[in-house]
């Protein structure tokens, strides 16, 4: 995908990037390049292929679910995946992207400076280990690309707002996961609202887009240790 085809895509689906955006995803996309020389960020690097892979596809659950000025928890963003991309492009949200390696963080931060990106935030941290002081303090938790949906609902759900949502970003695998975890999901406090199956653009890359509604508080035991919630998922 290249970067008009990508403006293209997105125009199609109601999102007009200005320029100021065009240029900040420009900038991202060459800060991810030339740290990604110093540390592994990503195994994708082809300019068409992180537009594609990274930039659209994290944007993706925008077409389906409404973005305004939400706090926003990403668990495990590795390189900012999705929620730089949709600061971008909601930039009246704020974001706090939780992430267990320092040298990610780092990458963070210089990222959040040189794209002007304001309430950013991240913070090295267990997923499980964050939440214990921060339960139900977030409009929006989000996770794509971290673990299968019946661990990640166990280190995600505990820090959503009553009212607020969990939105997974998946792959060819989400059907499977959605079985596996429907328990988990209910005994956290989640209801499944919306599933959005589809294929990346033109390509056969097939996605899912996991929308859960928290509705009801996630019981205080919960978050378990890792250990735990890996060897007995709910």
């Amino acid at each position: 995908m290249t970067e008009l085809e990508f403006q293209n895509y997105l125009r199609e689906k109601g999102i007009i990037l200005t320029e100021k955006q065009v240029k900040q995803f420009q900038r991202y996309y060459e800060l991810l390049v030339e740290w990604n020389q110093k540390m592994n960020l990503t195994a994708i690097t082809d300019k068409q292929d992180v537009y594609l892979k990274h930039f659209y596809d994290s944007l993706t659950i925008a077409f389906d679910f409404d973005f305004q000025n939400q706090s926003i928890i990403d668990v495990g963003a590795g390189a900012g995946f999705p929620s730089i991309p949709l600061k971008i492009v909601y930039p009246e949200l704020s974001v706090t992207i939780v992430d267990s390696l320092n040298k990610r963080i780092t990458f963070l931060n210089h990222l959040f400076k040189e794209l002007e990106l304001d309430y950013c935030q991240a913070i090295a941290a267990r997923a499980e280990e964050y939440a214990l002081d921060h339960k139900e303090s977030v409009d929006l938790v989000m996770a794509r690309a971290v673990a299968r949906l019946n661990i990640l609902d166990e280190l995600c759900l505990p820090l959503v707002k009553q009212g607020g949502y969990f939105l997974s970003l998946k792959g060819r695998k989400a059907k499977e996961e959605l079985v596996e975890a429907k328990r988990g999901i209910e005994l956290l406090g989640g209801k499944i609202e919306k599933v959005i199956d589809f294929t990346l653009a033109d390509h056969d890359d097939q996605r899912s887009n996991i929308i859960i509604k928290k509705v009801k508080e996630t019981p205080k035991k919960y978050p378990r240790q890792f250990s735990k919630i890996k060897k007995q998922p709910l």
